[in-house]
């Protein structure tokens, strides 16, 4: 069901308004006085959203400085996603991309114009190989010099091997150089984004700057010590340290890969190409297919019987069935003929629509389904919010406390010059992986990706934060509670008999139901198949009525000899224009379907209905489990549903929900 507020509209994809700012004046300062005035701030209707996509942060420390270079625009008020790798910008119209694309590269970043929603999503740019070889490198490392009984057997074999060669032989220790040389490649070339990005920022320090100070002081040192004899190498914590901040980069990528996945269902219902009549109607109209961006509102396009509705219109030609499932969540496709509006996302089951555009890109009802995911995704929950203060604070002061206990420990004589790096170094070690600023708005991505993978758009990401405070369930009963596919519920036979089999009635439901794309049809064809096992009866004339049913002549087997007979498959009402008169049992099971809220589809042959196929959705396998699961963490479960009260009273009593909490014949709005 749709709310109010996500009926269809011509006003532009839903824009984030939540940081706005709160007063509805702003603040403006003159250069070289003290004096302050306040003038209103862009209404709404002034504002506009630019969206880009940046590259380069490598934690929520990287989303502060993007987000302060971009707010400091006269009238920006920017969000920037670490999880997404993009910017949302309200900025008064007519601001131009390029003033914020090169206020993004100020900070040292790079920065594009984001013009499609799967830009969004993470791409792993190397970082398998990168992985791989980090890994090839530093476990080595670490078990050569975390492993004492290892240490005197590599020295006597490096030392072996260098007198074969007749090399000189190292000074210090020998395995310690062994260490230092595998580590080197992690130091120097894969860790080389994260150098690159650490002291891109060296003025104002983001996590790379922990991760990069702490390796190459680590690495340096090693280098020092081994060939002083100083003191103890340190080069196995750098590859350690890189190796495993590598590896988390990689599976963070990976997860909001698989989010933007996710959020690639909704994204592949729009249509990439569309068949747009041009010409007029004197001189007739010419078939052109073009990428979606070329249609305009008032082009009239056609949608052949299985393609998706490239955008949101009204149908000038034809009728068919259309399945609005994406949107509404109902099984039951929607009958649709000349004037009647139709959904971009929806598909086209029966027949031929000539539909004139007047909604398309970035106007029509998907794309505003998907923005509303997107800028969920895109918007900051409280807790992600106060994740972003403590990483803009948090690595100065650690850089500044590392910098501190060094000085402390060499300068007062606390330690030697070893011990006092030695606590530097572990100081930027343990605080840079970071968990709380990296996993918070992965966390957010993955859960907001998967919701919209199992029918679930947030227009809020903080409703992920609060849904631990609910204490009430609403749902949906088609597609909700339900399977969202359409299966035989009950067959009818009539007790008059036409003189054929019951196989053969199947198999001429089967022969007219397969020749159909409509849900219904899909049903009964899939149930008559095992019952007629495999043969479907020989038609001609077949053709297909949409809101009406199926019709043919078909060769069955008689008393006598083989004949032809008209035979239909179709609605109660159609039937009946074609027979004399419904028979009693024919009649009950209508009731009953309709009771059920479930559709019903009429065999007749000959002009006799024989049999009668209910055909609607069954509830899910774990529904009741669910239902059970909430009571007993208590959770109360409500049932809203547009159907007949009989129908929602026996889905509610097969799901376990209280009778009193089931409500009835509900329209989209209540």
């Amino acid at each position: 069901m749709m709310s109010e507020d996500q009926k269809p509209s011509s006003e532009p994809a839903l824009i984030p308004l939540s940081d706005l700012t709160k007063s509805p004046f702003r603040k403006v300062e003159e250069k070289g006085s003290a004096v302050a005035t306040l003038e209103p701030a862009p209404s709404v209707d002034e504002l506009e959203q630019i969206d880009l996509s940046v590259e380069g942060m490598t934690c929520s420390s990287c989303v502060a400085t993007v987000e302060g270079a971009l707010n400091k625009i006269p009238g920006a008020s920017a969000t920037v996603n670490f999880a997404t790798e993009s910017a949302h910008i309200l900025v008064p119209k007519g601001t131009k991309s390029k003033v914020l694309i090169d206020q993004v590269s100020k900070a040292g970043y790079s920065a594009r114009l984001r013009t499609d929603e799967t830009d969004s999503f993470s791409r792993t740019r190397g970082l398998g190989i990168r992985t791989l070889l980090a890994a090839l490198f530093a476990i080595p490392a670490i078990l050569i010099s975390m492993t004492m009984q290892f240490h005197e057997p590599v020295d006597a074999f490096i030392h072996e091997t260098l007198t074969r060669f007749n090399l000189l032989h190292p000074t210090y220790s020998a395995h310690g150089w062994l260490v230092i040389a595998l580590t080197a490649p992690i130091v120097l070339f894969l860790a080389w984004p994260i150098h690159r990005a650490g002291w891109r920022n060296i003025l104002h320090p983001t996590m790379d700057t922990l991760v990069s100070l702490g390796s190459l002081t680590a690495f340096g040192w090693s280098i020092y010590a081994n060939s002083t004899g100083a003191g103890d190498i340190y080069a196995e914590v750098a590859a350690g340290v890189l190796f495993f901040i590598i590896l988390g980069r990689y599976f963070e990528s990976r997860a909001k890969h698989r989010a933007g996945s996710a959020l690639a269902h909704l994204l592949a219902l729009g249509a990439k190409e569309v068949v747009i009549l041009r010409g007029s109607k004197e001189r007739g109209y010419e078939e052109v297919i073009a990428p979606i961006e070329n249609l305009r509102v008032g082009d009239r396009f056609v949608v052949r019987p299985g393609d998706r509705i490239p955008a949101d219109g009204v149908i000038i030609e034809g009728s068919s069935g259309v399945d609005n499932s994406f949107i509404t969540g109902e099984s039951l496709p929607v009958d649709v003929t000349v004037g009647d509006q139709v959904t971009s996302g929806a598909i086209n089951l029966t027949s031929r629509l000539v539909v004139e555009a007047e909604r398309v890109g970035r106007d029509s009802e998907l794309s505003r389904i998907t923005q509303m995911v997107m800028t969920a995704q895109s918007e900051k929950a409280p807790v992600q919010r106060l994740a972003d203060q403590i990483s803009s604070v948090f690595v100065p002061i650690v850089v500044v406390a590392a910098i501190a206990t060094f000085g402390v420990w060499y300068g007062f004589g606390i330690g030697t010059l070893q011990e006092a790096v030695t606590a530097a170094v572990s100081l930027l070690v343990i605080a840079c992986p970071c968990a709380l600023g990296l996993a918070t708005p992965v966390a957010l991505l993955v859960a907001s990706g998967e919701g919209a993978r199992s029918g679930i758009v947030l227009r809020k990401v903080r409703s992920i934060e609060i849904a631990s405070k609910i204490d009430t369930v609403i749902f949906d009963k088609t597609g909700t509670l339900t399977t969202g596919k359409m299966t035989v519920q009950r067959v009818t036979f009539a007790d008059s008999a036409v003189g054929i089999g019951n196989a053969s009635w199947f198999e001429i439901a089967y022969g007219l139901s397969k020749e159909s794309n409509h849900p219904v049809s899909r049903a009964i064809s899939r149930y008559s198949l095992k019952e007629s096992k495999s043969t479907p009866a020989q038609l001609k004339d077949f053709k297909e009525s949409p809101g009406i049913g199926l019709a043919a002549r078909a060769l069955v087997s008689g008393s006598a000899e083989a004949r032809e007979v008209p035979v239909i498959l179709g609605s109660p009402n159609a039937v009946r224009k074609a027979t004399l008169s419904l028979p009693q049992e024919i009649q009950s099971a209508v009731d009953v379907a309709l009771a059920n809220g479930n559709s019903i589809s009429i065999l007749a042959i000959d002009g006799e209905a024989v049999l009668a196929f209910e055909v609607g959705d069954s509830l899910r396998s774990d529904a009741a489990a669910v239902v059970e699961e909430l009571r007993r963490r208590k959770i109360e479960s409500w049932l809203v549903s547009g159907d007949s009260r009989s129908a929602v009273d026996a889905m509610g009593e097969a799901g376990h929900i209280d009778s009193n909490h089931r409500i009835a014949e509900a329209n989209p709005e209540g």
